[in-house]
């Protein structure tokens, strides 16, 4: 895909797998928007940019949000790539240790962030790609989301943010699907254990904790090893409504870690 001339959308750009996309796609020769709530790293990474990039504060539950968004985007190019890196909060057991269950609100905002923002974000991406003008293989733009691992196999108190990831992977082929008669490709990646600011503590503990469970490389995931991945979507035009684990062969038992 021609990126030079041409504009990307990462949200939650402003964060750990998002800003390492955010650089590839720049370095590509596309005009980046980091599309975040994060103002303070969003706009940092930015001005690191220079030219190449732009913030703008964006939530994700919001057709207008997303679509300024968008509209900054499409300002410098043909909206050409859409990644979607956005985090939310990971909810809790079904039931509690004193026998209390998970609040229904709670579930159903994991849900609405994780699942319904995703989509959100892909439909409206979608509708702006559609307009741009095919280029010779017909193609018009590529968009990728994030599930996790933890949507096959979510551990203890992932009951809402497994779902959530569930759901992500499995609207991939229909969205891919629905997209394809007008030349727009979907995919998804399901990162593993990944050092990112996610996990709320330094990461030399987590990879402490994580990195020795994960068969090989036996350690975390880099956030560059997330964006290489969705440039590797970016630049294959054959690969479209599938799900790319990227997880170094591990497979969460009864206890995990939100990736």
């Amino acid at each position: 895909m021609q990126l030079q001339g041409s504009s990307a959308l990462v949200v939650g750009g402003a964060g750990g797998l998002g800003a390492a996309t955010v650089r590839r796609l720049a370095a590509a020769g596309a005009h980046v928007v980091i599309a975040d709530l994060a103002e303070e790293t969003g706009l940092a990474l930015a001005t690191a940019l220079g030219g190449r990039a732009t913030f703008v504060r964006t939530d994700v539950l919001s057709e207008d949000s997303v679509n300024a968004a968008i509209a900054v985007a499409v300002a410098h190019g043909p909206l050409k790539v859409s990644v979607d890196t956005h985090g939310g909060p990971g909810g809790g057991r079904t039931l509690n240790r004193d026998g209390d269950p998970l609040g229904f609100d709670e579930f159903v905002k994991v849900v609405q962030i994780f699942l319904n923002g995703t989509f959100n974000v892909l439909r409206l991406a979608a509708a702006a790609m559609a307009k741009n003008e095919p280029e010779d293989s017909g193609e018009r733009g590529v968009i990728i989301n994030t599930a996790s691992i933890a949507g096959y196999e979510g551990t203890i108190g992932q009951v809402a943010y497994g779902a959530a990831k569930g759901g992500i992977i499995g609207m991939t082929l229909p969205a891919a699907r629905d997209l394809s008669v007008v030349g727009i490709r979907v995919g998804t990646i399901a990162p593993g254990v990944f050092a990112t600011p996610a996990y709320g503590k330094a990461l030399d503990a987590v990879e402490a904790e994580w990195g020795p469970v994960v068969p090989f490389p036996k350690r975390m995931g880099q956030p560059d090893e997330y964006a290489r991945m969705a440039m590797a979507i970016v630049d294959n035009p054959y690969f479209n409504g599938e799900v790319i684990r990227l997880d170094a062969a591990v497979r969460f038992q009864t206890k995990g870690a939100r990736s």
